[in-house]
């Protein structure tokens, strides 16, 4: 049967006339006192019970319970304290009078409910059918699974459930506890904040328990989510509760043994962290950084000398301190003649001993009757923290402000004075008013805190960061190093404060705990295969590719006009690679090329002061001297090959090569021809010198030149070459060249030059061995062939010449047919002229060789 059947169930019974009741045990509050109107409190004054056996023979008996709590005693007490004190105030409820009704639970999820069900029926010694006194609301309890049942029970009810202390994230959901409301944050901020903290000192590889109930395996799923989203892996997540058996403690101690990582976060209760306390000690493993919830953090409990040697350094979040004023006074007032037996087991827990009745009569040591609280120190008299206290008392008065809504209270001058006055002190007060108040609840409390609760119920999440330190007299201090508010941008919500942080084992140095060291700048994370993406290898980055963070997680390739330098860690820009004139390589070739002109021109003036000699005359000196002048520019116009390409460079260079050599094919083409038709010109009746005189070899000339002229400037018209940056034959370098523009323009040119070459070549080939003394086809036939075989492995090696080489390559090619050119045609005629001058005589150039 659901909860719903059973409550309407419950309904329909106790409206049914006439009335009826459950017959049980009585189960009446540890405290309680009557008033107007009652607020009911469930506590875990004991720390387990015994459960008697069902023999079902007659009614269950109630169980007894054992262990008393101080800490919950307190916090009991507080919510006493604070429903005295709005009763003893005239601006909230006057002449409403506050009651209560507080259950133990004994730290049981059954005695919760029970408590629950007692307190919506009202307390009587039986379970009554008839109408009763329901409570406005509940406060409880101070552990999560508990208050969970208790908001599942109520819930329906619409009867408010304030906790003071159960923290499990799982409670904000409304679809599952629509009453229920909390004054203490929800775990999922203390959650987030954990990992916000972990991943602010860099911690990228942490160990994790967690108590094994709602509080703690909620409050852990919760971490480890935040944890990922700040790229924190977790090494190992254990879940343990205090009544497990021992083997299950050591097999987790083995697994923080062997583990890495230096940090664990514990998000495990006090009782639960003693337990495993204990076996630490025992096993004496230190060392480790300790990140605890706000359940253990600032427990004095466990911050003993005891076990500071493994918990010292420790950090985590705390619920803020508060001040109560006059709870101090108010707990201690407390005396041995108390007729409440939760009082009188309160005094002989503080005191050791027995108050004297017929029953321990001559039983343990007897208490004095003189015992007083304020001599004492424990976690009941202690008011210096009140963390916990502080909730109880925000939980009364939010209470207490709802039913001052309700009843609608407001303040009204009478006379000089404003008085507060409540309009429906008679109406029928329902618990799902206060509940409907609660959610838009805002006040103050004397402290000046503001309460309120979101849609969730929750209220503003704030938390004091602590660090245990060690005083001066050896005791652990709980130092307040920063702080944390949920409401604020995330950049800004954990704040340090300027102490010094003391670490693990009193280190001043923030401790390392990561998987794998961090990736310098320069290389890149690559996640190891199987592991968490924490553990991973440090991969360089690829040439022109940079990281220039620490972890990357990738490389960034450079822009293509920049390049990685040797680190990887930045772009620069790249090498730029050109024939310059002033490296060796362009040095070189200028003097080569400077040389050539310069023998150029000391030939022509040779030549012209000899240029009415035999030899100079013998085959048409204007050739002769046209010819030196194209050879001079041949060699100059290598010099535009040198240096950064630019637009004027570009096409000047080839056209200016295309046309000077043309040029000077075509001088050394009349040449050839000339020495032809001279030989034809000596046979009998021959008249062909006519036909090919002076003006038509100038002729011949001017036409072969402009013919390459005309196609150099279609070339330039259509697509002239231009500077390029060429960042495609090396990655890391830019080539400065000139791009081509048309490559037909281009092959054009040498082509033309080629094809006259060829024919110069076949021409002179022929004439070799004609019958002269002096045959200068001979010489123009060997330059030729050099000619030819310089331009014809210039092709090949121009293809395959990488960036400045195939520059010097074309320079090379231009120096060597033009020094060709020139030794193989005019060396042989200065050697006569300035060695031998006795042959350059008209008899020695017209003297033949017999011809057989």
């Amino acid at each position: 049967m659901s909860f719903l059947h059973t409550w309407l169930l419950f309904t329909l019974v106790r409206a049914a006339d006439p009335p009826c009741s459950l017959r049980g045990p009585p189960n009446p509050p540890q405290l309680s006192r009557d008033g107007d109107v009652m607020i009911g409190g469930i506590y875990s004054f004991h720390n387990s019970w015994d459960q008697a056996t069902h023999t079902f023979t007659s009614g269950p008996q109630q169980p007894k319970c054992k262990s008393l709590s101080l800490r919950e005693f307190q916090n009991a007490q507080t919510m006493v304290f604070a429903i005295e004190e709005i009763n003893n105030r005239t601006d909230i409820l006057p002449d409403v009078s506050l009651g209560y009704r507080i259950y133990d639970s004994c730290g049981s999820v059954e005695m919760a409910i029970r408590a629950s069900l007692s307190l919506t029926n009202g307390y009587r010694q039986s379970l009554s059918c008839s109408r009763t006194e329901t409570v406005q609301a509940i406060i409880a309890e101070t552990s999560s699974t508990p208050t969970i049942a208790i908001s599942a029970t109520v819930g329906p009810l619409h009867i408010p459930v304030i906790s003071h202390f159960a923290t499990c994230a799982c409670l904000s959901d409304r679809k599952k506890y629509p009453s229920f409301f909390r004054t203490i944050p929800s775990d999922y901020y203390q959650s987030r904040a954990l990992a916000k903290l972990v991943s602010h000192f860099g911690w990228t590889w942490v160990g994790a328990l967690c108590s094994d109930n709602d509080y703690g395996n909620n409050g852990m799923n919760t971490f480890i989510t935040a944890a990922k989203e700040e790229g924190v892996c977790i090494e190992f997540s254990e879940a343990f509760f205090r009544t497990d058996p021992r083997e299950n403690i050591l097999r987790i101690l083995e697994i923080i043994k062997s583990s890495s990582s230096k940090v664990i976060v514990a998000f495990v209760s006090y009782s639960d962290m003693e337990v495993l306390l204990k076996e630490m000690a025992l096993q004496n493993i230190t060392g480790l950084q300790w990140i605890g919830s706000e359940s253990w953090i600032s427990d004095m409990n466990i911050a003993t000398t005891e076990w500071q040697h493994i918990l010292r350094g420790s950090m985590g979040f705390a619920i803020p301190k508060a001040k109560i004023h006059g709870l101090g006074e108010f707990l201690t007032k407390l005396n041995s003649s108390s007729e409440v037996e939760l009082y009188k087991e309160l005094w002989e827990t503080i005191f050791d001993c027995k108050l004297a009745t017929e029953e321990n009569a001559g039983m343990k040591e007897i208490c004095k009757g003189n015992e007083n609280l304020n001599e004492v120190q424990n976690q009941y008299t202690d008011v210096s923290e009140l963390q916990i206290a502080n909730s109880v008392y925000k939980a009364v008065y939010a209470v207490a402000y709802a039913l001052d809504k309700t009843y609608n209270c407001s303040k009204r001058e009478s006379g000089q004075e404003s008085v507060t006055v409540c309009i429906n002190t008679t109406h029928n007060h329902q618990p799902w008013q206060v509940l409907s108040e609660l959610k838009k609840l805002h006040f103050s409390t004397t402290t000046n805190e503001e309460v309120y609760f979101d849609e969730n119920g929750d209220p503003a999440a704030k938390y004091d960061l602590l660090n245990w330190q060690q005083s001066k007299d050896g005791k652990i201090t709980f130092v307040k190093v920063g702080f944390y508010d949920a409401s604020l941008q995330a950049h800004l919500q954990i704040s340090f404060n300027n102490i010094s942080i003391i670490w693990a084992n009193n280190n001043r140095q923030v401790p390392v705990s990561v998987c794998t060291e961090s990736c310098p700048p320069g290389t890149r994370k690559a996640v190891q295969k199987g592991k968490p993406v924490c553990c991973y290898d440090c991969i360089p980055c690829a040439e022109g590719e940079t990281s220039n963070l620490t972890d990357s997680v990738t490389c960034v390739k450079c822009p293509s006009d920049l390049w990685s330098n040797d680190k990887k860690d930045k772009c620069i820009l790249k090498l730029v690679e050109f024939l310059a004139f002033s490296e060796i390589m362009g040095i070189t070739l200028v003097l080569f090329s400077l040389l050539g002109v310069c023998i150029t021109m000391t030939i022509a003036v040779v030549f012209f002061a000899h240029k009415d000699t035999p030899i100079v005359r013998a085959n048409n000196s204007e050739l002769s001297f046209l010819l030196l002048f194209s050879l001079t520019l041949c060699f100059l116009c290598s010099l535009t090959f040198i240096g950064q390409p630019s637009e004027w460079s570009c096409m000047l260079r080839h056209t200016a090569f295309g046309i000077t050599f043309v040029l000077c094919i075509s001088c050394v083409l009349g040449k050839t021809i000339v020495v032809l038709m001279a030989f034809r010109a000596t046979l009998p009746g021959s008249n062909v010198m006519k036909w090919f005189g002076p003006p038509q070899q100038r002729l011949s000339v001017l036409a072969f030149t402009l013919i390459q002229v005309l196609i150099c400037v279609l070339w330039l018209t259509i697509s002239p070459p231009f500077p390029y940056k060429n960042m495609n034959y090396y990655k890391e370098k830019i080539i400065l060249e000139c791009n081509l523009g048309s490559a037909i323009g281009f092959w054009a040119v040498l082509g033309y030059i080629g094809l006259l070459a060829v024919l110069c070549f076949i021409l002179a080939f022929l004439a070799r061995k004609l019958p002269d003394n002096f045959n200068e086809a001979k010489f123009i036939t060997f330059s030729m062939l050099i000619f030819c075989a310089v331009w014809i492995t210039f092709i090949p090696a121009y293809v395959s010449s990488p960036g400045k080489f195939t520059v010097a390559v074309e320079i090379f090619a231009i120096l060597a047919s033009s020094f060709g050119l020139l030794f193989c045609i005019f060396l042989p005629k200065c050697y006569i002229i300035i060695l031998k001058p006795e042959k350059n005589t008209k008899k020695q150039m017209m003297c033949k060789a017999s011809i057989k």
